[in-house]
């Protein structure tokens, strides 16, 4: 499977579930407090996602977010998963210190059996319950601006997901034609015959 469909169907790039429970999280003060670190906060959402906590998960985004998610009954991440592993890397801190960037690998097993990883970029804000997390950024394709969504406006999210679900779906059908186009003969050839 290539990267691109990988992430459509489940890589930490923050493709969206429905859920099907309409409340919202609540939030746990300790759960990414002020003394702890964008790249803790990181690390905490990148563990409760591995593990299918959504609700921790959920506790590590800004009130904005998770009031809108809510709203649309959205979950800002995959599902768990037991092969999963991360790294979280460098921390940017805006001028004011009040805004951070944090990347971060995930890899996973891909249905060939192989690893995959992709890069995420998270986008953070310190407000009164700490370090967190209102939107990330991530590559599809290497000839194309990143995918930055916004967890803070999940309609643009939601069209957004869209948008690189077709691109994704285009360029896998435009993969198959391609590879179909390789394997018929030249025009003109006819076609071998065997004979005894």
């Amino acid at each position: 499977m290539d990267r691109c469909k990988w992430l459509a169907v489940g890589a930490l790039a923050a493709v969206m579930m429905l859920s099907g429970c309409g409340g919202s999280a609540s939030t746990d003060k300790s759960a990414g407090g002020p003394a702890i670190g964008p790249d803790k906060v990181i690390a905490q959402f990148l563990e409760a996602v591995r593990t299918g906590n959504d609700t921790t998960a959920a506790q590590m985004l800004t009130a904005v977010a998770r009031r809108k998610t809510a709203e649309l009954q959205l979950v800002v991440a995959p599902p768990g998963s037991d092969t999963a592993s991360f790294t979280v890397g460098e921390v940017e801190l805006s001028d004011d210190k009040k805004g951070a960037q944090v990347a971060s690998t995930w890899t996973d097993i891909v249905e060939d059996g192989k690893p995959h990883t992709d890069t995420i970029v998270w986008i953070l804000r310190l407000d009164a319950e700490g370090w967190r997390i209102s939107g990330m950024g991530t590559r599809l394709f290497d000839d194309m601006a990143p995918l930055v969504l916004n967890f803070e406006d999940p309609e643009d999210m939601v069209n957004k997901q869209k948008m690189a679900e077709a691109e994704i779906a285009r360029r896998a059908n435009a993969q198959t034609a391609t590879a179909a186009q390789a394997q018929k003969p030249p025009a003109g050839t006819a076609p071998s015959t065997v004979t005894k």
